[in-house]
């Protein structure tokens, strides 16, 4: 094949090959634009791999395509008060009309001159400065902020970011986070109005779209494109990972032999990561199911568990993404031969 790959595993960027949560994309977009919001904010939540990032990108381009609104992405490691700050008076140079003459940042110490005058001043003060400025020229303002993390930086800026709502700022924020993250911030006694903003837990992609994609891009048969669909399990890392290797190995290799290369990127990409954060029972429960489709009852049998105390482990791996329940009775794992790779970690 001649072509060039049209998959990727660089995180966060839109690949050329996507499938786009068109419904989440409309959901967030005609909120945040429509007069009068419902929600100023939005939790996206998903496992490692599951596409946060690229869902928030693309609501990012879409509303920076649009001249009224400001799209600024904040890293969660840094002070955000801070860099909501520098990256405000960075963004907003281009328009004179708010930005005034002699309004320049220094990153050490805050130094600001607004107006030829140089005057040491705090973040929220140049923030507030310049979201008056935005709200009267009728512009809104889009932070994004991935992998939140909860602490006191969070708790400080999500303070801030409430204050600016009370004042009617034209503020709006949008979060990605891994379960355990977005529920401690969810959780928090400092940070109510998150406790009240909207989450969406990013389900599997559509093993439909998928099968067409692949239909398309290794011009295959409808039924060839299910199987390999299948085997991703609607899992977006899943879907770029094996696309990958498959398009540039299937002339060459026999299925089994680019499974072996598929498993080699989700452990080095993905699966180790995941792995390390689970306790010691969660990993012999994901051992326990396997890699098909398990009653609960064998499960337990085979770790000598009560089903009570299997509900808890149940439900906390069903609550970060890496178990299901498709059936009354039964559990399987939502991410493709997670079993089979991380059996070689024990």
């Amino acid at each position: 094949m001649n072509k060039e790959n049209p998959f990727t595993l660089t995180f966060g960027m839109e690949p050329n090959e996507c499938i786009t949560r068109y419904e989440l994309l409309e959901q967030i977009t005609g909120t945040f634009e429509s007069k009068n919001p419902i929600s100023h904010a939005y939790l996206i939540e998903g496992i490692r791999g599951s596409g946060k990032t690229v869902l928030m990108t693309s609501i990012s381009k879409k509303l920076a395509r649009n001249k009224d609104w400001i799209v600024l992405d904040l890293n969660s490691t840094q002070d955000l008060l801070e860099d909501f700050a520098m990256r405000l008076v960075d963004a907003c140079k281009k328009y004179s009309d708010i930005i005034k003459k002699g309004f320049n940042i220094s990153i050490a110490g805050f130094g600001v001159g607004v107006n030829g005058e140089n005057a040491r001043r705090d973040s929220v003060s140049i923030i507030e400065e310049i979201l008056n400025a935005i709200k009267k020229k009728n512009k809104k303002i889009l932070i994004t902020i991935d992998e939140v993390m909860n602490g006191e930086n969070m708790r400080h800026f999500a303070s801030e970011f409430q204050i600016f709502l009370r004042k009617e700022y034209p503020v709006f924020l949008l979060m990605t986070g891994l379960y355990e993250n977005i529920y401690a911030i969810q959780n928090d006694p400092a940070l109510t109005f998150l406790l009240r903003t909207p989450k969406i837990n990013l389900e599997p992609l559509s093993l439909l779209q998928i099968s067409k994609e692949y239909q398309h891009i290794f011009e295959t048969d409808e039924d060839t494109g299910r199987a390999l669909a299948k085997i991703t399990k609607g899992y977006a890392f899943a879907f770029q990972a094996f696309g990958l290797v498959y398009f540039e190995h299937h002339n060459k290799l026999p299925l089994e032999k680019i499974l072996y290369k598929f498993d080699d990127m989700l452990d080095d990409f993905v699966y180790k990561k995941i792995w390390t954060g689970l306790s010691e029972q969660d990993k012999n429960v994901i051992i326990a199911i396997g890699d098909n489709k398990s009653k609960v009852s064998e499960v337990c049998e085979r770790l000598k568990m009560t089903s009570s105390t299997f509900s808890k482990y149940r439900e906390r791996l069903l609550n970060r993404g890496l178990i299901q329940s498709t059936a009354h009775g039964y559990v399987e794992l939502s991410l493709p031969r997670f079993a089979a790779v991380t059996k070689a970690y024990l």
